[in-house]
């Protein structure tokens, strides 16, 4: 099978991961998704390269679980996507805490501001961008407002601290 064939069937499956299950465009959100996809996680910050082996560690899981062979180790090694950094952190999120993966996986989504773009209206591919971007090249504000996990309570500039940290600090944030 070759790497797009193989692309499109993990996308999908990372969709059913955490995407929504109706068939009404107003409830789905397969472009939005796949914007994430395809955009690439750059880690910038030290130890982040764990968080984007977690959302690598998702592709092993799915040639496992669909018994699929003879993979092209060049797709197995392309860098991580926001769409399986997203999935990754929202698993870490969903042990530490009450939740299931899906639903921190939106609280993310919402923590962007993009949740409200669904399939029914066409997608702003430019606002996605800005906002992916933020995360990836550390453009949120020092409390985290603008990025993954905002902080009402910001210990340090969030923009300096690992994804795992600045998890952390949300969780503690939250409660």
């Amino acid at each position: 099978m070759d790497a797009s064939a193989i692309d499109e069937l993990y996308f999908q499956w990372l969709y059913g991961q955490v995407g929504s299950e109706s068939n009404q465009r107003a409830r789905t959100h397969w472009n939005l998704l796949r914007r994430f996809h395809q955009t690439a996680f750059v880690w910038t910050v030290p130890n982040d390269d764990n968080r984007a082996e977690d959302g690598r560690d998702l592709r092993r899981e799915f040639i496992e679980n669909e018994n699929i062979e003879d993979v092209d180790p060049d797709w197995m090694s392309l860098q991580c996507s926001m769409l399986e950094l997203l999935i990754g952190l929202s698993r870490r999120l969903s042990f530490e805490d009450d939740g299931s993966p899906r639903r921190w996986f939106w609280q993310l989504v919402e923590n962007l501001n993009l949740a409200q773009y669904t399939d029914k209206e066409r997608l702003p591919t430019a606002t996605v961008d800005e906002a992916l971007n933020r995360v990836i090249f550390r453009q949120y504000n020092p409390n985290g407002i603008g990025g993954l996990f905002p902080l009402r309570n910001s210990p340090q500039d969030q923009r300096e601290v690992e994804l795992w940290y600045q998890l952390s600090a949300y969780l503690l944030d939250e409660n």
